[in-house]
């Protein structure tokens, strides 16, 4: 019954936040962020305690200050996804600045894949719709979300700017795989797994987990892999591209643990430069009272 009351909300959403002025929409986005914040319910405690472990020594007043902007970026995201249907291709491009663009149009050009890492930071389908009117054809994975409704909402919302999204279960390796041989650019959101199978990392000192998804098919294809650090800026976002160094010796266990920290190491740099675009409010770290999750 909740799923199902959850998902209308996000139905009413998606409709009613496209039809009122885009100033109203995110000036009282704002406000709903700071009243969220506020109340400091379960999400804001742990956006709070993620953000705290990414800047070391910072006192609790900017603490404080950091958190109220972290969530008006969050409410962000949220407010450019329902409305992101109605922007025109050429507000999506113009919208859009990025470093280092080369690393991922090369790739594209060349026509041989490519595969990119990515922290949950700013707007990811803002960048994913940018790329895809550069004729990009890219392709992610989706947790498989509860009512089915909602699930087959956010496909088709990705489908409609040229996104294909897979549902995320066994077989999803090899499908990517394949779409990567056939030119595709596959993204990824790789700063959380917290399952046996994740990836232990040093993350901004603390033992954390990441996925290997993107490390294995790296290896397994030779497709280069690329970190994106996605950050707001006042009329959009703005994207800084790295390459992620892949290790040539050792074990493919080892290289693929080496490679999930190189990204861990990047995914940080981005982070301590733009924190409050980090829109983190699950847990990471590992340590104190974590359990392992099957």
């Amino acid at each position: 019954m909740m799923q199902t009351i959850s998902a209308w909300g996000y139905f009413t959403a998606w409709r009613v936040l496209r039809w009122l002025p885009e100033n109203f929409v995110y000036t009282n986005a704002n406000r709903v962020a700071d009243i969220l914040t506020k109340r400091n319910g379960k999400s804001v405690v742990r956006l709070r305690s993620n953000l705290a472990r990414t800047q070391k020594d910072i006192t609790a007043l900017d603490l404080d200050l950091l958190v109220y902007k972290a969530m008006r970026s969050a409410i962000r995201y949220w407010c450019d996804t329902f409305r992101l249907p109605d922007w025109s291709p050429q507000r999506i491009n113009d919208t859009v600045t990025a470093t280092d663009e080369h690393l991922l149009l090369d790739a594209i050009a060349a026509g041989k894949g490519a595969i990119v890492t990515l922290p949950h930071v700013g707007n990811y389908d803002h960048a994913a719709a940018y790329f895809c009117g550069k004729g990009a054809k890219i392709v992610t994975v989706a947790e498989h979300l509860k009512p089915e409704a909602l699930f087959k909402k956010f496909l088709e919302y990705r489908a409609a700017f040229g996104m294909e999204a897979l549902p995320l279960d066994g077989r999803v390796l090899p499908t990517l795989s394949q779409r990567i041989r056939s030119g595709c650019v596959i993204a990824l959101a790789a700063d959380r797994d917290l399952s046996r199978s994740g990836i232990d990392v040093t993350f901004f000192g603390g033992p954390a987990r990441m996925p290997a998804g993107p490390a294995i098919l790296a290896l397994k294809t030779g497709a280069p892999l690329i970190c994106a650090m996605i950050s707001y800026t006042e009329n959009g976002i703005h994207i800084d591209f790295s390459l992620v160094p892949i290790p040539a010796v050792g074990t493919e266990a080892e290289r693929i643990a080496q490679i999930v920290q190189n990204s861990a190491d990047l995914f940080a740099q981005g982070i301590t430069a733009y924190p409050h675009d980090w829109h983190m409010m699950q847990r990471i770290w590992i340590d104190g009272d974590f359990k392992d999750r099957e």
